[in-house]
């Protein structure tokens, strides 16, 4: 197979750039119905559509042998993410992950609740990394699109730095447990709405507690949000630590900035150090 050109390799370059800034998806001049379009068959597979027929005058009556009328094309969606309402998709999630006792069923619950959207529009669940018999659990946002790749949270670059993080203080993937408050890649790495926060929360909060984490560490704003109810910002809430009751017991809750946030922010790599160091002493505290 010939090299491709140097034009060829910068526009395959250019390409690889917006794949990896979350631009994976190709807009056109009208609208789309993609939920509809992904439940219809193959294009290869489907009959070609007969050309359309003259108004007929009323009173006619169609000559022997004529095709009957094509009957309407319904839209489709899939499942009730596009009809559910947010208090009531909420109310259905909290009762489902109640149903979990493992983190398998609770899994299999997740890859089967259709109420919430981004089901829909992500390639995989990306449900939870690393040991689940840990003693201390990670909780980012959001997968991205090595994540939703994978099926595996923090896999990407913000992944890399997780694990040089962990590795500083004598941690790894078997010796943590990692997840996300949401499971589900948000299209384009946008961030996930309160709605859809709200949704999932109930299966985070589920995954938790049968994870049982003497310490959860929340890395950036979202998750710290979410699991305190505070609305400080991740800088005014870094380093602190909070109570997180769990059912038998309470757990201590240390919040951070997120690995993604140190990739654009470098020089904030000492204010994460300082929260990783407090995670180690509290680690060897309750040891």
């Amino acid at each position: 197979m010939p090299s491709p050109t140097d034009a060829q390799a910068d526009l395959i370059a250019y390409l690889d750039f917006h794949v990896e800034a979350g631009a994976d998806a190709v807009l056109d001049e009208r609208p789309h119905d993609r939920f509809g379009e992904a439940a219809a068959p193959a294009p290869s597979l489907r009959a070609a559509p007969r050309p359309e027929a003259a108004p007929r005058p009323a009173g006619l009556v169609p000559p022997p042998g004529s095709p009957p009328p094509a009957a309407p094309v319904q839209p489709r969606t899939f499942g009730r993410a596009a009809s559910a309402q947010p208090d009531e998709a909420a109310s259905d999630a909290r009762a489902r992950a109640r149903e979990a006792r493992t983190l398998d069923e609770l899994a299999r619950i997740l890859a089967d609740f259709d109420a919430c959207p981004l089901r829909f529009t992500a390639k995989n669940l990306v449900f939870a990394d690393g040991n689940p018999g840990a003693r201390v659990m990670f909780l980012g946002e959001a997968p991205g699109a090595d994540e939703d790749r994978i099926g595996k949270p923090f896999m990407g670059r913000s992944g890399q730095l997780l694990d040089k993080m962990m590795a500083a203080i004598g941690l790894d993937r078997t010796s943590a447990y990692i997840g996300n408050i949401v499971p589900w890649r948000p299209p384009g790495n946008r961030n996930p709405t309160p709605q859809e926060v709200a949704v999932c929360r109930p299966f985070v909060e589920r995954q938790i507690e049968l994870v049982d984490p003497e310490v959860i560490v929340c890395l950036g704003a979202p998750a710290t949000q979410t699991l305190t109810g505070t609305k400080d910002g991740i800088l005014r809430t870094r380093g602190r630590l909070f109570p997180y009751k769990l059912p038998t017991r309470e757990a201590k809750l240390l919040a951070t900035l997120h690995p993604a946030f140190l990739l654009r922010q470098p020089v904030q790599k000492r204010l994460a150090w300082r929260d990783f160091r407090a995670l180690r002493t509290l680690l060897d505290g309750t040891a």
